[in-house]
């Protein structure tokens, strides 16, 4: 079965039999996806991830707070909602193709990684 990454948060969307005849068109996994859509903030985020990586030796990681307090600051109230966006950042990143997430050392599938996780370049 064919599967995509959602534009808006990177997650696997998997192919289901009522979108047939229109699959090139899905482009998000649900309404949510569709409404909030990629802002500037995202964008930020993503930035901020390459970055960050460039920075650093080969095969070295970042988590995505780093991310998280470069593009909102070094208050927690200020870079703590960011968390979520810029994990899908990275996910997206994945997609692209630039980065892998990995949880204790090894490269997990962005979709249903749980828990920690680390970016590295790939």
């Amino acid at each position: 079965m064919p599967t995509k990454p959602c534009a808006a948060c990177g997650r696997t969307i998997e192919w289901r039999r009522r979108w047939a005849r229109d699959w090139d068109q899905v482009r998000y996994c649900s309404a949510a996806c569709r409404r909030r859509g990629v802002n500037a903030t995202d964008r930020s985020l993503e930035a901020a991830i390459l970055e960050l990586l460039d920075g650093r030796a080969g095969g070295a990681t970042i988590c995505p707070s780093e991310a998280a307090r470069a593009v909102g600051g070094a208050d927690e109230d200020d870079w703590r909602p960011l968390m979520e966006p810029a994990r899908s950042a990275a996910r997206r990143l994945v997609a692209a193709g630039e980065i892998e997430i990995t949880q204790g050392g090894r490269v997990v599938d962005p979709s249903t990684a749980k828990g920690p996780i680390r970016l590295r370049r790939t």
